[in-house]
């Protein structure tokens, strides 16, 4: 290689060998493709369907109560690794364990808020008399 090619090379600009910067590339993790046009087009149309198959099951009401709510957490825990596997990636990376973590950790801090806001709710209609909810709404009036 001349010097002048040398010189020219993202390597050479980044301070670094020629020689080095190919066995450093090589050490990193190259990617595998997963996020084809493919891969992408199959997760949208499962999601489609499964929203789909939800719709049309409640909506046709041929089962009872217990039946549909088990169908649709069925359908919506199904949709949840579709969408997991097929956008976001998670099982598809060679060490998926930080990605996993702050899914996990998100789902934590979701279901606090969540789950808070409920059991405070529930709480206040417990304790709360009925003139004082009255109270409290006729002074939301003049808002």
């Amino acid at each position: 290689m001349s010097e002048k090619s040398i010189a020219e090379t993202p390597q050479a600009v980044r301070g670094q060998s020629p020689a080095s910067a190919t066995a450093s590339s090589h050490a990193q993790p190259q990617p595998t493709g997963h996020a084809t046009l493919g891969g992408y087009a199959l997760g949208y149309v499962l999601s489609i369907a499964l929203t789909l198959a939800a719709y049309f099951f409640v909506r046709g009401n041929g089962a009872t109560r217990d039946v549909l709510i088990g169908v649709v957490i069925g359908l919506a825990l199904v949709q949840f690794w579709v969408q997991m596997f097929f956008f976001l990636h998670l099982g598809r990376e060679t060490k998926p364990r930080w990605k996993l973590f702050v899914l996990l950790m998100m789902m934590l801090v979701v279901g606090i808020l969540v789950f808070g806001s409920l059991w405070i709710m529930q709480n206040l209609n417990v304790r709360m008399t009925p003139q004082q909810i009255n109270t409290y709404m006729q002074s939301q009036d003049s808002l």
